[in-house]
Formats: C-alpha cells, structure tokens, sequence
C-alpha cells in the first residue's frame, strides 16, 4: 500500500522580483462601476383557460416554484392578483407568461398596461420532456414558470390592436376561399359520380358556369343537392368580393400602408398578398436578417446531420403557414421572363428608386434561380417554387425595411381603460 506525505504547501516567490511601479496621476483610467444587480423577480406562469387560470409563482432568489393556486379568467381577477402580490413583495417586479390560445393578446396587453412585463409564447417552442405523461392546469404552469426564471421562453410578436383587427379581415377572407375551395371539389366529385364531366380546359370559368346551369339529373332530389352546391359556390363568390373590397377600403387608410405600397413593386404582390405579408409578419424591423424571416416562414429546408453525414430534406413549414402560401403563390409569377407590364409601372409611380430597383433586381435573380432549378434533370416545379419564395421572402424583408409606416394618432398611443 502506497503512503502519501502531505508537505507544507509554500507561496512560490518570483525569481526576480520588481519593485512596484508609481501610480501616474496624469494616465490614471477611472473605471466606472458595475451596474448594481437588478431586484427581486416574480416571475409567474399562467395557464390561462376560458373560466379559470392557474398560476404558479418563481421567485428569482430561490430554486423553488410556488403554487399560488386557481384564479377566476376575467381580467380584474388578474388584476387583484397583481395587486395582491405587489403587496406581498414590495420591490420585485412582476413577469407574467402563458401559452398562446383561444384567448389571444387582450390579456396580455391588459397586464402590460398595468405595468407589469408578460410574454405570450408559442406552445411549440415550450420545451418538454418526452417521458413526461401527466398533464395538468397546475404542472403546466410550474412548468411555464420554471422555464421563464430559466430564460428558456422567448415572447411570440404582439401585433397593435388596429394590426391585429386587419389580420382578423384577411383571414376571414381566407377562410371563405378554403370554404370555396372545399365546395368546389365536392360539387365536381357529386357530378363525377353522376358521369358529367366538363370538357373544357379553364375550370369555373364563364364558358363552366354556363355549362353547370345546362346540367339536368335524372331525380328531383339530385337535382336539389346540386343546386345547393351551386348556390354555396356563389355565395361564396359573393362573400369573397365584398371582403377584397373592404380590405382594399381598410388598407387606404392603415398606418401600413406605404410598406403594402411599396411590396406591391414586386411581381405577383398586389394589393392583396401585400396586404397579407404586412398583417400576419408585423413589423418587418423585429428580423434582424432575412434568414431569420425566411426561418420564420418554415421556408428553410430541414437537416438531419450526425458526425460527417449531412441530410437535407424538405422545407420546415414552421411558423405562419398564411404568409408563406400568400409568398410562395408570389414567387410563381418569376418563373416567367422579367419585363416591368403596364400594372407594376403603375403602381411604382411614386415609390423611391431604391425599391423599384429592389423589385427589379428581384425580377432578374429569381427568374435566373427558376431556370438554374427546373433545368435537365434538376428539381421539380414545385420544388423550385419554394426556393423562389424563400428568395422572394429576402427581398420581402428588404423592402420593408425601407419604408416606414405612418405615425399612430394620438388616441391609439393612450393605453385603453380596463
């Protein structure tokens, strides 16, 4: 067996020591002193449901998370439990966080405007472990404040109240052209198994329309379903022309409209897909490269990577898939020769230099990136269309960036009474 002798340790001196050099008054650096630590946190998590809220507590000078217990869902109950806790920790500022839901962003400007600080996070980016198979209010917002003291959430955007009423009209006009688009199939899937076909080329065109108001079926009942199907389809139609008519209204007199304007100098953005980019990406300013909007549109190809083997598959389709359909329907125009037609100069009539050339040189590259890819024995057309849009989606975030938006009146920068 082996014996250690532990020895005196010694402060091991220099071997030739230097004497210690005078102080110079006149190159003397006056070192500012360090910020102080900040306070106390609270930070809380919200698991916020139509009736009730649970709400779990982690302080930021301890380790544990507290369970403060179930709430009503009405703001002044969120409002008495700020009160309650500001009193209980006089000096600690309060964090608030929830998963975005059904409730959407009210309470969350609701608690900002009381002067507290609240994220709204994506429940897709909340992590969590995958053994994990109980799931309750309370262990959710253990979890939602475990993470926030952490800083392991990040806020999702929270659109201004008039951004996001334009966002509402977009997608209720989106969601009566899925409508459309679903009664459509059904109708030609009714006359398919009836044998009728239509021998045209350009489907629900006039020359259609006049070819189903000739279509006669054997029995009254079939006949009754197929005129309802009909009479969806154009009420459909109907309901899709007065909401294009009133977005056009609504975007004349938006703070954003000049970035619509000036997207609207790229080939195949009108008023609408303009219109659509702006309310459902905000503020083009909060990206701070156009990879990072281009990530956000889940147009960035997945990978599978593992020591020297490098997969790359398809695109991501993370984050807001309105945007990147409306991006992509976008970019299919490019597949076709640049030339500036009688539209695109009139609605550059008035845009800086700086943009049309934007839209220009976004003509020529993308056109050039459609050839290189649907070349001989290269990637499909569809494929190519979705690196033309994540290319598109560069020159999105260019743009945008160039022009700012109108300045908001006065009423709208006064925070709301509660």
């Amino acid at each position: 067996m082996k014996t250690y002798i532990l020895r005196d340790p010694k402060a091991v001196e220099p071997q030739n020591p230097r004497p210690p050099r005078r102080k110079d008054p006149a190159r003397t650096v006056t070192v500012a002193s360090a910020p102080p630590p900040p306070g106390p946190v609270l930070f809380l998590g919200l698991d916020v449901h139509n009736d009730t809220i649970a709400v779990s507590l982690a302080p930021s000078d301890s380790t544990e998370v507290r369970r403060y217990g179930i709430i009503g869902g009405q703001h002044d109950d969120v409002l008495r439990l700020s009160k309650k806790l500001s009193a209980a920790h006089p000096g600690a500022a309060l964090k608030f966080c929830y998963e975005a839901g059904p409730r959407g962003y009210p309470l969350c400007r609701f608690i900002r405007q009381h002067g507290a600080e609240c994220l709204v996070v994506a429940p897709s980016k909340v992590p969590r472990q995958p053994g994990d198979r109980v799931k309750t209010d309370r262990r959710d917002a253990d979890q939602l404040a475990r993470l926030l003291r952490a800083g392991e959430l990040t806020g999702i955007y929270v659109p201004d109240p008039q951004d996001e009423a334009v966002r509402d009209l977009i997608r209720a006009r989106y969601q009566v052209q899925k409508q459309q688009h679903r009664a459509r199939q059904q109708l030609k899937m009714f006359l398919l198994r009836q044998n009728i076909r239509y021998a045209g080329t350009k489907p629900w065109s006039p020359a259609h329309l006049r070819f189903l108001a000739r279509v006669k079926l054997p029995f009254g009942e079939q006949q009754f379903v197929f005129q309802e199907m009909v009479n969806v389809i154009s009420e459909a139609g109907q309901r899709l022309a007065r909401y294009e008519k009133e977005i056009a209204s609504v975007v004349e007199n938006w703070r954003w409209q000049p970035v619509v304007a000036a997207l609207m100098s790229l080939r195949g953005v009108a008023l609408l897909t303009g219109a659509t980019l702006v309310a459902e990406l905000g503020d083009l300013e909060r990206f701070a490269s156009a990879p990072q909007l281009m990530s956000y549109l889940g147009l960035c190809p997945s990978e599978h990577t593992t020591g020297q083997d490098r997969r790359q598959g398809g695109i991501t389709k993370l984050g807001n898939g309105i945007a990147r359909k409306a991006i992509i329907e976008a970019a299919w125009n490019n597949s076709r020769a640049p030339r500036i037609s009688r539209t695109i100069l009139a609605r550059q009539e008035d845009l800086p230099k700086a943009v049309t050339e934007a839209a220009w040189k976004a003509q020529t590259r993308l056109h050039q990136r459609y050839q290189h890819l649907t070349g001989v024995g290269r990637k499909k057309a569809q494929v190519a269309a979705a690196a033309l849009g994540r290319e598109l989606a560069g020159f999105v975030w260019a743009i945008g960036r160039m022009v700012k938006p109108r300045a908001l009146p006065m009423e709208d920068r006064k925070p709301q009474a509660a």
